[in-house]
């Protein structure tokens, strides 16, 4: 059976989405989503139903419309590094503490999906929960986990939002 790599990425906003405090960030939201789906080794992401600008509502965690997700499927390791460190991505990753509150709790998690499995929002916070609990492992991990991933050693940033 072949694998996918699945990432889930939180966050809680620092206002409203038509707020000019988050601004660029959602000016260009639908650029560097765009971006994404159009690069080498891009699988899926995961999409709703608001209007171009305004975010992706499915996104939404609970029923605090400022904590917001990110759910996307990558063929490998690579090329999620790629677009994530090797694209203009970089420059947005690098001011999200601009737009997004320092949660004060692991954000973010990796693990392997089937190939052609889209996971839920549900799933994915599973996933996000069991690292918090447990730490990586084979079910649930971060960058450092991962023995291929190189760029973030190079490019990542200084932890923040």
């Amino acid at each position: 059976m072949r694998y996918n790599l699945a990432e889930l990425n939180v966050g809680r906003l620092v206002a409203p989405t038509d707020d000019p405090r988050v601004k660029d960030f959602m000016d260009n939201l639908d650029l560097i989503n765009g971006l994404g789906k159009r690069m080498p080794g891009f699988v899926w992401m995961m999409e709703g139903s608001g209007e171009p600008g305004t975010g992706n509502t499915d996104a939404k965690i609970g029923d605090d419309p400022l904590h917001v997700s990110n759910l996307t499927v990558w063929r490998d390791v690579e090329s999620l590094e790629k677009f994530v460190w090797g694209t203009v991505h970089k420059k947005f990753y690098e001011r999200r503490q601009e737009w997004f509150e320092v949660l004060g709790e692991m954000h973010f998690v990796m693990w392997w999906v089937p190939e052609g499995h889209e996971p839920t929002l549900a799933e994915a916070l599973e996933r996000l929960e069991l690292r918090r609990k447990n730490g990586d492992s084979d079910d649930a991990f971060g960058w450092d986990y991962l023995k291929q991933a190189k760029m973030h050693r190079t490019h990542a940033c200084a932890p923040a939002a």
